[in-house]
């Protein structure tokens, strides 16, 4: 009975048909992505051997989403997000047939990868704040946490499932069928927006065009000590840490001295960590800064067990446990932003939740390419580790110093306690 009990703690989200539907389509959506982005990787480092390269064009995927993410934040809270995303989700369909038909013709060029990267940035401006902003939208406050932390495992299940397909896929018949897969793989999750019961749906109400609207989501965030903190200390840590397609091909080719199926085995093992993580987290994760805290701390921890790990074998043990704290780290961020925004603000919220996560691949990516490419992929690990550490105490501090604050205003009768945001 309790195990029952428990999973349906779990899983209580997939009771609700709409985001049912949603899951499972983009559990396959995602799993063709991984796929393409090892492939991608891959497809890189055997063009130019360079970790700078591979960081250059995560760099140029994710720069769009740090010059226009903010943008498209404003277009989620102005529009129907279904709508959107349909159109949004087929466009990437057509982006991973073009960089197939090149791959499998063996036309493609580095400079051909670079621009579809920049292809699908644009895309991702658009598509991640609606669909981040969309979940509470099919599942509701009471779920939200759930849902988030399920999106996070359904990831890391494709993290897991994809690069190892990818392996073998590349390994059989090249990088360029990885493409084709994940451009048939659309076919799921757009049937499953397309699909849904529009009546069942909690939308927010749109906001109407106006002036000012994207300065006013930025100041929103910067006098929301709530929202303000998780983004900084997202953005640090996804600006660093999160940068495993340039620092795992580099591990794999140049520490272990293996190929694209230790690769792939490098990110499955990353995968299965983050499926408990996630799975964990659905059931027990806490929201709040110094839930954020102890997670980030914990990724640090397991982020150098990582750099120094002796064996390929370890290494898989260490990665496991990275995957299991990274997932965790970003449900309880993700969660912690959505139920404290306003609804009429959560899109562009989203967006800068996409920013800090995404958007600062752009300067990330290329700075730990250029650290691993002088340095090595171990000690690009131990700077993530590093970020990690240095958004621990940035939440720390912060909280401390609004307590601090409100302690002085309350002996002059002038608030309430205000940092229920650390809870």
């Amino acid at each position: 009975m309790n195990v029952r009990a428990a999973a349906r703690q779990t899983f209580s989200s997939l009771a609700i048909p709409n985001y049912r539907k949603f899951f499972f389509g983009q559990t396959t959506s995602l799993i063709g992505t991984w796929m393409q982005t090892t492939a991608q990787s891959w497809l890189v480092f055997t063009l130019t051997h360079s970790a700078t390269d591979i960081g250059f064009v995560v760099a140029l995927q994710t720069l769009p989403v740090l010059l226009l993410g903010p943008y498209g934040g404003v277009i989620a809270d102005r529009v129907d997000k279904r709508r959107l995303m349909i159109v949004l989700q087929s466009a990437m369909g057509v982006q991973a047939a073009i960089l197939a038909v090149l791959s499998i013709l063996h036309v493609v060029t580095y400079l051909d990868v670079c621009l579809l990267a920049v292809v699908l940035g644009l895309n991702n401006c658009f598509e991640n704040p609606s669909r981040q902003a969309f979940v509470l939208e099919m599942v509701g406050k009471d779920h939200l946490r759930n849902a988030v932390s399920l999106n996070s495992t359904m990831n890391n299940v494709a993290r897991a499932v994809g690069p190892a397909v990818a392996g073998l896929v590349i390994a059989a018949v090249g990088e360029g069928w990885c493409f084709a897969l994940n451009a048939a793989s659309f076919i799921a999750v757009v049937a499953s927006l397309v699909a849904m019961e529009p009546s069942s749906l909690h939308p927010s109400v749109p906001t109407v065009r106006a002036k000012g609207q994207l300065g006013e989501g930025f100041r929103y965030v910067a006098r929301t000590p709530g929202l303000a903190i998780p983004l900084v200390m997202m953005a640090l840590v996804g600006m660093l840490a999160f940068e495993f397609q340039v620092t795992l091909p580099i591990v794999a080719g140049t520490v272990f001295h293996g190929s694209s199926a230790v690769y792939g085995v490098l990110l499955a093992a990353m995968g299965c960590g983050a499926i408990i993580g996630g799975l964990w987290t659905a059931a027990r994760g806490k929201t709040g800064v110094r839930a954020m805290i102890r997670a980030s701390l914990i990724f640090a921890a397991f982020m150098c067990f990582a750099a120094l790990s002796p064996v390929l074998a370890v290494e898989l043990i260490a990665l496991a446990l990275v995957g299991f704290a990274s997932v965790s780290f970003l449900s309880m961020a993700n969660s912690t932003l959505q139920l404290s925004t306003d609804p009429q603000m959560r899109g562009r919220v989203m967006a800068l939740w996409a920013v800090a996560f995404l958007g600062s691949t752009p300067i990330g990516g290329p700075v730990i390419g250029w650290i691993t490419s002088e340095a090595g992929a171990r000690v690009g690990l131990g700077v993530g580790a590093m970020s990690c550490l240095v958004a621990a105490g940035i939440g720390y501090a912060a909280i401390r110093r609004l307590r601090a604050r409100d302690a002085v205003l309350r002996e002059m009768h002038q608030i309430e306690p205000s940092d229920n945001f650390a809870d």
